[in-house]
């Protein structure tokens, strides 16, 4: 099974949002672990690379659009999925390192270090209110809070087939992954800047010509 590995490392702090808060102590809680490490879902990340691709097929000419639109349906699936036509690819939990994770496990487990304490040490809590644009000053009730994980942190997600990958959906990925920028709660306010690095082997060197080139019909 080929197996390609996307790095993300985070250029500004980030939300996993996973829904919901803590009672009296924060509104937005990230994905976390049952050791505190925090973590991008795989369902969440196949689903960010999949819009990204649509963003930038959507801007093709004629030709091209349709036929890069075909390659994004075999690579990521289509609504409505079946057996036949479901996705060639399977995109894991974007993960800290694993050896980092079975070390601190160790120490959890003989009671040297606990979940909380590894959850504040990878992420602070951010609060921001809601400005009244007429008076300047926070509406009442207005004052929420959430916790992100702290910039500076790379993320790895595996990215695996059932069968070889075609050069055509390697660089439509390696496009996907170069477009990627935002990710995470607050996305579309600043926050969850990241930069991501597709790797592994075999990969078209020419991936951007590839995916520029006027298609025949």
């Amino acid at each position: 099974m080929p197996t390609y590995t996307l790095n993300i490392h985070l250029l500004s702090d980030t939300t996993f949002g996973r829904g919901d808060g803590v009672a009296g102590l924060i509104d937005q809680e990230v994905e976390h672990d049952p050791y505190g490490f925090p973590y991008l879902r795989g369902r969440t990340l196949k689903g960010l690379l999949s819009e990204e691709c649509d963003n930038l097929i959507h801007t093709l000419p004629g030709n091209q659009k349709i036929y890069w639109q075909g390659v994004a349906g075999e690579l990521f699936g289509k609504p409505g999925s079946t057996l036949e036509t479901i996705g060639a690819i399977h995109v894991g939990d974007a993960c800290l390192p694993e050896d980092l994770r079975q070390a601190v496990a160790y120490q959890i487990s003989w009671g040297k270090l606990t979940r909380t304490e590894i959850l504040d040490s990878l992420t602070t809590i951010r609060r921001q209110t809601a400005i009244n644009p007429e008076t300047g000053v926070p509406d009442r009730g207005s004052l929420r809070s959430a916790r992100v994980v702290l910039r500076g942190l790379t993320f790895t997600a595996g990215l695996s087939f059932e069968q070889q990958p075609t050069d055509d959906q390697l660089c439509l990925l390696m496009i996907a992954a170069k477009a990627l920028r935002y990710l995470g709660s607050g996305r579309n306010r600043g926050r969850g800047h990241v930069r991501c690095h597709f790797h592994g082997e075999s990969l078209p060197s020419n991936y951007l010509d590839r995916f520029f080139a006027i298609q025949e019909a």
